[in-house]
């Protein structure tokens, strides 16, 4: 009896599944569907990014994806043989993980005064830059190296980061008419010029940077890496269409950004386009694209330093030869050097690693553009059809009436004009600036869908205070983000590109901070609506 008893409650349970779970067709509308019918993942607990998509499946990529997903998972090792080896000789973090929390977003840092770069969950990178010009520093990288693998120092000491929580006051003095209260803060973030490896090593740059503390410090949180696939099948002329249609609106009060698009899409400078690649499309400053060239392909890379067949090189600084340049005069590097390169090459295949002179032999393996793959072309693969082949969480609750009455309201405060609720991908034709990848049954694909990423694809002004660097950012895809604390256990929501927004409504009156806010009219809208209404939108924001 006990056992049928057991037997019964799960007949139960699996009829309430049944029915609270929208599986039949016309039950749900289509936006229940975010990624289409090949890219959606009726999976909403805890595991809900890391599944396959149908098309995954469907192609027969089911193995190829978990091997994909191990690699991402595990964190790679300072060893040179065995699993997943290679990491650095400098590097940024160990694995995919460590930065993107159950493939979600990184997790909050409101509140925290330490930068603790080693805890899994921290997803938030460094952006040192030049305030004068919003140039990214020459003495690190674009995403500065925080370890180092020994003889090797870590180019910047993430112990000596300080982050300070400032609470800012908008025009509403931080309540609705109502009473109901929010509170906002932003992050001011310090690094003594002592943190700086090659500062301590005599470095002095010729800008003056570091010799008057005159750089300036950001955040920058990794965005969730689900979906990115069914973004890459949007086509070109559609995005061209989007920015040309917001150009002839006029609406935004900062307009288009003219350094990627001015009448069609900028082919030199910092925002350069190749018109036979399309227009750029991924990360918050459009620099990556399309995918595989793109965030994930260059971040098992740069961020572990892992070479492969593709990239036979180490991700050093912007300049390319300054941290080089001071570990190869380092005495401690030096006496650690001969051991560490006859693990990495046993069999002395080059020459100029293993001359008479030290100094050089580091600095030119540092430099080398020949460096041995660590990543072999089957990982590599396995890699970008689990990034290519990640499906998004369906919309939950999509039936219910506050949900709907959100849902029509995003739509009448103008959210909906950068959050593009909709998209239809093209044919799906898979390009490979690198041509890695060449044939069209390497990865998964998603010709013809209806997704919903609610994004417009297209850069934006908030105008906030220690706002992103340029200021300009893309309209980041809310698909899915109502699941991020299920997924990681965050005690936030960790919205926005610093995590500044511990919820939506954080969130929404960040948008309208500042007058200049390309948003702000939106917000002032839903700051004039009765509390019912605002927790409507709230519920529709996190059922997508």
């Amino acid at each position: 009896m006990k056992h049928s008893h057991y037997f019964f409650l799960a007949l139960a349970a699996l009829a309430f599944v049944a029915c609270n779970r929208p599986d039949v067709e016309t039950e749900v509308p289509d936006w229940y569907y975010t990624g289409g019918k090949l890219g959606t993942t009726t999976n909403i607990t805890s595991m809900c990014f890391r599944q396959p998509t149908p098309a995954t499946t469907n192609a027969g990529m089911g193995v190829a994806f978990s091997q994909g997903d191990q690699i991402g998972e595990k964190p790679y090792i300072t060893a040179h043989s065995g699993r997943q080896h290679g990491l650095g000789p400098v590097y940024v973090r160990a694995s995919c993980i460590h930065c993107h929390p159950a493939y979600s977003h990184g997790e909050s840092l409101v509140g925290e005064t330490n930068y603790d770069a080693a805890n899994i969950g921290n997803g938030t990178l460094l952006v040192v830059y030049n305030p004068a010009t919003n140039a990214y520093v020459p003495w690190l990288a674009g995403m500065p190296q925080l370890f180092g693998a020994a003889p090797f120092k870590a180019p910047l000491d993430p112990s000596m980061i300080h982050m300070e929580w400032i609470v800012a006051t908008d025009e509403h003095g931080n309540h609705f008419e109502d009473g109901e209260t929010y509170e906002l803060v932003y992050p001011k973030v310090t690094m003594p010029k002592e943190a700086v490896y090659v500062y301590n090593q005599g470095y002095r740059d010729p800008d003056g940077l570091l010799a008057s503390e005159s750089y300036d410090v950001l955040l920058e949180n990794t965005i969730g890496v689900y979906g990115t696939g069914l973004l890459d099948a949007i086509t070109d002329e559609d995005i061209l269409a989007q920015y040309a249609q917001e150009a002839a609106d006029g609406k935004l009060h900062n307009g288009l950004n003219p350094a990627f698009y001015n009448g069609s899409f900028q082919t030199s400078g910092y925002y350069k386009n190749d018109p036979q690649w399309g227009p750029k499309r991924f990360t918050y400053a459009l620099t990556r694209g399309p995918i595989l060239d793109a965030a994930g392909a260059n971040a098992i890379w740069n961020i572990t330093n892992v070479t492969r067949s593709d990239r036979r090189y180490h991700y050093l600084d912007l300049n390319g030869t300054i941290y080089a340049e001071y570990a190869s005069k380092d005495p401690e590097v030096q006496a650690g050097f001969a051991e560490y390169i006859a693990q990495v090459d046993p069999n002395h295949e080059h020459a100029d690693w293993w001359t008479d002179d030290m100094q050089a032999n580091i600095y030119n393996y540092l430099t080398s553009k020949e460096l041995p793959a660590e990543m072999s072309d089957a990982e590599y693969t396995q890699v970008m059809t689990w990034h290519r082949g990640l499906a998004v969480p369906a919309a939950r609750n999509v039936t219910d009436k506050q949900v709907l009455r959100g849902k029509e309201l995003f739509t009448q405060l103008g959210c909906a004009y950068c959050h593009r609720p909709s998209w239809t991908t093209g044919q799906d034709q898979l390009r490979d600036p690198n041509f890695f990848f060449t044939g069209v049954d390497d990865m998964p694909r998603y010709p013809n869908q209806v997704i919903w990423p609610y994004t417009d694809m297209v850069q934006h002004k908030l105008c906030m205070p220690n706002d992103i660097r340029t200021g300009w950012c893309r309209t980041t895809p809310l698909w899915g983000r109502g699941l991020h604390q299920k997924a990681t256990g965050d005690e936030h929501e960790a919205r926005l590109h610093d995590t500044r927004a511990r919820n939506v409504i954080e969130a929404i009156m960040w948008h309208g901070y500042s007058r200049e806010s390309d948003a702000y009219y939106p917000t002032q809208q839903f700051y004039k609506l009765k509390k019912t209404d605002r927790d409507a939108v709230v519920a529709f924001i996190n059922a997508i």
